[in-house]
C-alpha cells in the first residue's frame, strides 16, 4: 500500500501538488475498499473514521483532482450516483463491468476485451485509444436463478389448484 500511495505522491508532485493529509487519508481508503465501487459520500464516511476534522467538500475535491488526474476513474452505473475506482498499474485500460439490472450486483472483468479494435481503429483510422470503458448491463446469476425457481413455484402451484 505504501508504494502505491508513494506513486500517486509523486504523481501530484508532477502535476504541482502535494499529497496533503486529507488527500493521503482519501487515497488511503480507496486503497483498503479497492473491490468496493465507493461513492464520495462512502469514501467520506470512511475517511472521518481516520480523519475527523476531514469535511465532505474536501472529499468531493479530492476525488475530482485524481479523477482530472487519472489517478481515479469516476464512474456511474446508471443509478445516478458517482462511483471511484482506483487505476491499477498492472491494467492499461480501465477494467469493464457486468451490471445486474435487478439487484445492482457488479462484476468485474480485469481482462482487455478490447485491444484488436484498438489495433483496428490505429490502422484503419489513424487514431490512437488512450483509454474506453466498457459496461453490460443485464440480470446476473442469481437473479435468473431467483426468477427461474419463483416461475417453477408458480408452475407447481397452477398444476396443483387444477
Amino acid at each position: 500500500m505504501e508504494a502505491r500511495i508513494e506513486k500517486v505522491k509523486q504523481q501530484l508532485q508532477s502535476q504541482g501538488y502535494k499529497l496533503t493529509p486529507q488527500r493521503e487519508a482519501t487515497v488511503r481508503v480507496l486503497l483498503e475498499n479497492e473491490e468496493d465501487h465507493l461513492s464520495a459520500e462512502d469514501v467520506f464516511m470512511l475517511v472521518k473514521d481516520i480523519a475527523p476534522e476531514i469535511g465532505l467538500a474536501t472529499v468531493y475535491r479530492t476525488l475530482e483532482l485524481l479523477s482530472e488526474m487519472h489517478i481515479v476513474e469516476k464512474m456511474n452505473f446508471g443509478d445516478g450516483v458517482a462511483r471511484y475506482d482506483l487505476r491499477t498499474e498492472s491494467n492499461k485500460h480501465h477494467h469493464h463491468h457486468l451490471i445486474c439490472v435487478q439487484c445492482g450486483s457488479m462484476t468485474e472483468i480485469m481482462e482487455d476485451w478490447l485491444t484488436p479494435l484498438e489495433e483496428k481503429l490505429e490502422a484503419e483510422y489513424n487514431f490512437t485509444v488512450l483509454d474506453h470503458r466498457l459496461d453490460f448491463t443485464g440480470v446476473c446469476a442469481k437473479c435468473r436463478a431467483k426468477a427461474e425457481e419463483a416461475a417453477k413455484q408458480a408452475d407447481s402451484s397452477a398444476s396443483k389448484s387444477l
